[in-house]
Parts: C-alpha cells; structure tokens; sequence
C-alpha cells in the first residue's frame, strides 16, 4: 500500500532505478525513446504509441509539442534528469489519479521496449516507483536543483553538459516545452542564457549537494 497519497494541483518527486541497480539508458536511443514517452504518453486516453515512436533512432525534438502532448493531460512536468541507471521527474497532478495513470504507461511501455530491443524479460525497475510529496514552495526550489542537476551531483559526464535532463530548458540554452518551468522561473529575476538568477541558484546549491552526497560516502549512519 502507498503510503503517498496523490491530489491534483500538488507536487510530488518521482524517482526509480534499475531492478538491482542495472543501467536502464544503455545508449542514447534508450534516453530519448524515455524522454519521447514522457509526452506520448502524458494522456488520459490509453493510445498506441505514434508509429513506435516513429523508429529507434528518431532524435528527441522537445520543441515539437506541448508538455502534455494531448488536450487532456494526466500530469505537468515540471523538471526531469535520466541517468543511466536511474531517473528523476518533479510532476505536477493535474488529473485525478494521473500520476499513477502515467508513471504506469511509463514503466509498462519502456520495459517493454527495453525488454524487446535487448531480448530480455522480466521486471526492468525496481519495484513500484518511488513518490515523495512536496509540501512547500522552498522544497520545489531546493529539489529543482537536486534534479536539473543530478548527473552533476552523480558524477555523470560532469565536464560536459548533460542533454537528457531540463536543466538546458531552465537556463535558456534550449526552447524546450517538454516542462511547465513557469512555477520555478516566475520565482527569479533575470532568466537569459547570460544571465540567469537561477542559473546561480542552480549552481551554488548543486555543488552543496554534490558535496554532501561525497561527504556522506565517507560517514558511517
């Protein structure tokens, strides 16, 4: 039984990993047929998916639809970061029990796919996703940052820009509309590429995460 209980118009992290914390994302076909379902399959109307998602090796374009991709969206995304052996999604319930109607259209479609294209079977995720409420608005800010920037704070590709997550949307390097980013950016003053309040909120709170997360490598509980 959930504990989380979800109600529209709240906000709630989503997170999973890898059954046995195997790689999800093997290759970046993997990443954007991920990123492809987040829209595909944000409707209250159970639909096969567009040809496939038209094919494997068709590029993610989050400029080519809206967040919901339907008229009637299950939930708004509000930020997002996949990492190769787990995922994180701030979503916003827009739809009574959306949230558990979308993530599971998501974790039925992609293992199937997952499943399909490696010739294997069974569970891909570890158990049922992961859901914790956010209760405040400085809780949405702070946890923005942990996911626009968690390959940063996991080590992932930290010398290079890390496409599969919204971080490039917030800070103005891509006009993705993937994500509702209204909610967190409305909360800030300058928002271009050069200069971006929350670019600086995001940096100087990422590095204290990253830093906590190596300190707690190091401290025995």
């Amino acid at each position: 039984m959930r504990k989380v209980k979800f109600a529209n118009d709240e906000y709630y992290h989503i997170y999973n990993r890898g059954v046995d914390k195997r790689d999800v994302f093997l290759d970046d076909n993997d990443y954007i047929r991920f990123l492809n379902n987040l829209r595909e399959f944000n409707s209250e109307f159970i639909r096969e998916e567009r040809n496939m998602i038209q094919s494997l090796g068709t590029e993610f374009d989050s400029e080519s639809e809206s967040n919901s991709g339907s008229a009637d969206p299950l939930v708004e995304i509000i930020a997002y970061c996949l990492n190769p052996n787990h995922y994180h999604l701030i979503l916003k319930q827009v739809s009574e029990k959306g949230i558990e109607k979308f993530m599971q259209k998501m974790g039925t479609g992609y293992t199937n796919y997952f499943n399909k294209k490696y010739d294997r079977s069974g569970a891909l995720f570890q158990g049922k996703f992961k859901a914790v409420h956010i209760d405040s608005n400085e809780y949405l800010l702070h946890l923005s940052v942990y996911v626009n920037r968690n390959h940063f704070i996991h080590n992932y590709n930290a010398k290079g820009e890390w496409i599969y997550c919204s971080a490039p949307d917030y800070l103005g390097k891509r006009n993705g509309i993937l994500c509702s980013k209204n909610v967190i950016l409305d909360q800030f003053g300058s928002k271009s590429e050069f200069d971006s309040d929350y670019g600086r909120f995001l940096e100087k709170n990422a590095e204290y995460f990253k830093d906590k997360k190596e300190l707690e490598a190091y401290t025995l509980e």
